[in-house]
C-alpha cells in the first residue's frame, strides 16, 4: 500500500462534479476520485478546520470514537470496481483492529478528522491514477536504462554465492 495525502478538491470541467484528488509523498501519482457536493463540504470543513455548530455527521462519528476511547488507524482505499472506489476505515477498540467498510468520501472526511493516515493498494494507483511528474518518469526510465545497459555479470555475483 502507498500512503497518499489530500491535495484538495477540485471540479471535472465537464461535469462540475467535485473531485477529491490524492497524491502520493513523491507527488508524482494523483489518485482522483468523484465525490458529491456533500462530501465535498464536508471534506474542505476537515481541511479548514471549520467547526460547526452542531456536529455534522462525520463529526459525530469522532466524538462518538473518541467518547468510547476507539483510535482510527487508517483507512484504505482498497478496490477499483466498476469505476466504483472501495474503502475500510481501520479502527482500534481494546487493542483490536477492526476494518469497516465505507465510501472512500466518509473515510477521508473521518481520517481527516482524526489525522488518521490515508492509504491506497498499490493496484488501484496503477488502475486509476494520473501521472502527475512525468519528468521525473521518464528520469526514472533512463536512470534505469543505464543502469541496465552498463550492468556486467559480474556485477550480480558475490564472492561465494549470488548476490540477493
Amino acid at each position: 500500500m502507498i500512503e497518499m495525502k489530500v491535495a484538495g478538491i477540485a471540479l471535472d470541467a465537464v461535469s462540475r462534479s467535485p473531485i477529491i484528488l490524492l497524491k502520493d509523498a513523491s507527488d508524482r501519482r494523483a489518485l482522483p476520485i468523484y465525490i458529491s457536493q456533500e462530501q465535498a463540504k464536508a471534506i474542505v470543513n476537515a481541511l479548514e478546520k471549520q467547526t460547526p455548530p452542531r456536529p455534522f455527521t462525520h463529526d459525530l462519528m469522532v466524538n462518538i470514537f473518541e467518547s468510547c476511547d476507539i483510535k482510527v488507524e487508517r483507512i484504505a482505499i482498497n478496490s477499483l470496481q466498476d469505476n466504483t472506489f472501495y474503502a475500510s476505515i481501520a479502527i482500534n477498540t481494546n487493542g483490536q483492529i477492526r476494518e469497516i467498510d465505507a465510501r472512500p468520501s466518509d473515510a477521508i472526511a473521518i481520517a481527516i478528522r482524526t489525522k488518521a493516515p490515508i492509504w491506497v493498494i498499490e493496484e488501484v494507483i496503477a488502475d486509476a491514477s494520473i501521472p502527475v511528474d512525468r519528468d521525473a518518469d521518464e528520469q526514472e526510465r533512463q536512470a534505469f536504462r543505464s543502469f541496465v545497459s552498463n550492468l556486467r555479470p559480474d556485477d550480480l555475483i558475490r564472492k561465494g554465492g549470488y548476490a540477493s
